[in-house]
Order: C-alpha cells, then sequence, then structure tokens
C-alpha cells in the first residue's frame, strides 16, 4: 500500500480483543452478546485509547479530544478512566487493558486481535432522535418583604402548580440567576412543575447588603418570613449547600407546614466544626484568607479556587459565569462573614426533629463537601433516603448526566 493509499484508508471502526468488541461506528461496546452501556465521555475515552494503542496519550491529548479542549479539572478525566476500567473489568492496580503512565497519561495494553475491519451492516441505523428544544427561562415575579429585624428580602416567584420552597443558599441573585449558566437550570427546571418560591439572603443578590445581625438564627427566621409573606400552610422545602442546614433546622421548627425535604449537597457540620485535624482547620482557614485578600479583585485567581471546589468538572464558561456570580451577589466583607459563620453550623441535634420524609442527593465525588457529610445526614434525619448522584460538581450544572437524575428522583419524590 502506498502512502498516498493509506491517506485515503477509511479510519479503523471497529476493535477487537479478548471477547470485547468496540465499534465506533455504532457507539457500541459489547462483550460477547452483551451490550457495555457507559456514558459517552467513558466511551470517548476509551475509543481514543484503543485507536491509539501504539503509544501513550498525553492528559491532554483527552482534554483537546474528549472535551474539546474545554477547562475540565484532572478529576473529570481520573473519573472516566475508573469507569472505563470498569467496564472492562480492570483496575488500577491490575492494569489489564488501561496503563497508567504516571503524571503523563493513559495506555490502551490490551492485545488486539484483527485487523478491525468492520462488517457490513444489516440494515440501515436508526435515525438519531432530534434533541429536545431547551426550554425558556421561566417568567418570575421578585418582591420584598421584612425580615423579623427591618432587613429586606427579595424574593421571587415562577411556574404553577404545588409550591417548592427553596432555602437561600450562598452566591444568588434573583434578577440575574436566570441567565447564569450556575442556576438557570435549577430555576428553569424545578419552575416546570411547581411554583418555585426561593429568595436571596441577607447580604446578597438583591435583598440588603447592609446588615447587622448574620446569623444562622437569623437565616432560619429570613426563612419563615419569606414563607409568611408567600402565604404558605403547608409545603415541601428544598435545601442546596448551606441552605441544606438552613432547611433542616426550619423543618425541625415547623414539622406541621414542610410536607417534605430535599437536600442536595448539604450538610450537618461546618468546616470547623468537623475539622478533625490541623490539615482540615488550616483548609477552612484557607477559605477565610482567599475571600479576604481576593474577592474585590479584577483578579479572578482566588475566586477561580472556590470554582476549582464547587465546578471542579465546569467548563471554561461555567468557571467564568461562576467567578462573575461571586462578583455580583456579594461584597469581599460579607463574603468573609458568610464564610465564618457556614463554617461554625451545627444542625445535628435539629436533624433528629423532623418528622417528614427526606431525600438526600449528594455528589458521590464532592470537592467542596466530601460524600461522607451527606451520608452522615442521612443517618442522623429518621425516614432519610441517599441517593449519590455520579458527579464531582458541588453544584450540578445543567448539562451532566447526574443532573437529570437528580430531577428524576426530586419529581418522583415529591409526587408521592
Amino acid at each position: 500500500m502506498t502512502s498516498a493509499d493509506s491517506a485515503l484508508s477509511p479510519p479503523r471502526r471497529v476493535w477487537r480483543w479478548d471477547d470485547f468488541v468496540l465499534d465506533v461506528g455504532c457507539y457500541e461496546l459489547r462483550r460477547g452478546d452483551t451490550m457495555i452501556r457507559v456514558e459517552p465521555q467513558v466511551f470517548d475515552v476509551l475509543a481514543q485509547l484503543v485507536s491509539n494503542h501504539g503509544r501513550f496519550v498525553s492528559k491532554e491529548e483527552l482534554f483537546d479530544t474528549v472535551w474539546g479542549g474545554r477547562f475540565v479539572g484532572e478529576a473529570a478525566l481520573t473519573s472516566r478512566i475508573k469507569a472505563v476500567r470498569r467496564a472492562l473489568g480492570d483496575d488500577g492496580e491490575a492494569q489489564r487493558y488501561i496503563r497508567t503512565v504516571r503524571g503523563r497519561g493513559y495506555q490502551f495494553v490490551g492485545r488486539l486481535l484483527d485487523d478491525g475491519t468492520a462488517p457490513a451492516p444489516t440494515a440501515a441505523p436508526e435515525p438519531a432522535p432530534e434533541p429536545e428544544p431547551v426550554p425558556e427561562p421561566p417568567r418570575q415575579h421578585i418582591a420584598f418583604t421584612r425580615a423579623a429585624d427591618g432587613v429586606r428580602l427579595a424574593y421571587a416567584v415562577s411556574g404553577e402548580g404545588r409550591p417548592l420552597v427553596r432555602a437561600a443558599n450562598w452566591m444568588t441573585h434573583l434578577g440575574y440567576d436566570i441567565e447564569s449558566p450556575v442556576w438557570r437550570h435549577w430555576v428553569r427546571d424545578m419552575s416546570v412543575r411547581h411554583k418555585f418560591i426561593r429568595y436571596d439572603e441577607r447580604g446578597c443578590g438583591l435583598s440588603d447588603w447592609e446588615v447587622g445581625a448574620f446569623t444562622f438564627d437569623d437565616w432560619v427566621t429570613d426563612l419563615e418570613s419569606v414563607v409568611e409573606a408567600v402565604g404558605l400552610e403547608r409545603f415541601p422545602l428544598l435545601g442546596v449547600s448551606q441552605g441544606g442546614a438552613v432547611a433542616v433546622a426550619y423543618a425541625a421548627r415547623h414539622p406541621d407546614r414542610v410536607t417534605r425535604l430535599v437536600l442536595c449537597g448539604a450538610y450537618a457540620r461546618g468546616r470547623v466544626v468537623r475539622a478533625m485535624n490541623d490539615d482540615e482547620k488550616r483548609a477552612a482557614a484557607l477559605d477565610l484568607d482567599l475571600a479576604r485578600v481576593g474577592w474585590g479583585r479584577d483578579d479572578p485567581a482566588f475566586r477561580q479556587v472556590f470554582a476549582a471546589q464547587f465546578l471542579p468538572d465546569g467548563t471554561r464558561a461555567d468557571w467564568a459565569a461562576f467567578d462573575q456570580l461571586q462578583r455580583r451577589t456579594t461584597s469581599p466583607e460579607n463574603a468573609v462573614r458568610f464564610l465564618e459563620e457556614f463554617a461554625h453550623i451545627d444542625v445535628r441535634d435539629q436533624c433528629g426533629q423532623v418528622r417528614c420524609p427526606t431525600l438526600i442527593l449528594h455528589s458521590r465525588d464532592d470537592h467542596r463537601v466530601p460524600m461522607r457529610y451527606g451520608e452522615e445526614l442521612a443517618a442522623l434525619i429518621p425516614d432519610a433516603r441517599l441517593v449519590a448522584l455520579s458527579s464531582n460538581n458541588h453544584l450540578l450544572t445543567g448539562a451532566e448526566p447526574a443532573w437529570r437524575v437528580f430531577c428524576d428522583e426530586v419529581e418522583t419524590f415529591l409526587a408521592v
């Protein structure tokens, strides 16, 4: 075969080793007659490694080919490699098929069986379904009320149907959230079947920034004020991140009002309370130093440390949106006050007083609040069910599969 013939040859589409078949054209991985279902990025990583089996593939090359050059953390690639190994019955110790080139990349080391020529198809493949159109952001009504101590609180109502209240959590802005990639899918999808009520906590978003009191108990009474302003009697309550602790405290205080409790990325103990050694204490202190030094700067480097924890698998656009969200939602001074108060949260006693069914969803590889703290919540709250989400993100993005799992789980739970 001449070099010209080689250049015109179609790329290899089917690869075989042992009893595995990787059919790139049909986007299938089979073992014998059994189809092995993997996520698209897992399949793409495997396809890149197998098609380049004669050499190791660098991490940078995998980022470029699988993620299209988008900015993602190494944790994203590591999780996909683990998934590839699970699909092949391999692991990081045996490395029977996928070899780790430490610090550089990975190489497929399985023995390919033939030239991989694809068999002629017996029937035309089914056409790919048209992607569903992305819904437009819901219309929302923004209003204001006063907290018990006179602080002005902004709240928003969107969608129709049964109510769903979200306890406020850090870094929201009612006017900006519906267009920000960080929160717009939350507002959009939670408003499809519900009258979705959310609010900016004191010191944040459209609520008053210049406030005197700034305690956990203030956050709970602020939720009480918003519920009274909207005129709700009984309703399900959603708590995300530190908003989960606020939701737990409210549910314990008002068992007659909260019908169901949904917690995502939540925790019962803040970073200072749960710190068990000097390293964990230093990590908690570092949060405060980063906020003090870098929050108000034009240089986003300091704030991107938070982006790396909250959205490790986010794209460059996600990180830029998160940086913009940080700058628009609160002042550097309030950021420090928030982090100081978050670090001392402790609702372990209130967890035992929750009387409604509770659904706890937590990313399996959450970089901000590790999974063990979601497990702790599930152990402390009676009648709680824990669902582990396949994600590294603390705040789920709208593009990752875990978001659809989250929505389905929540709707099923609230429909009972």
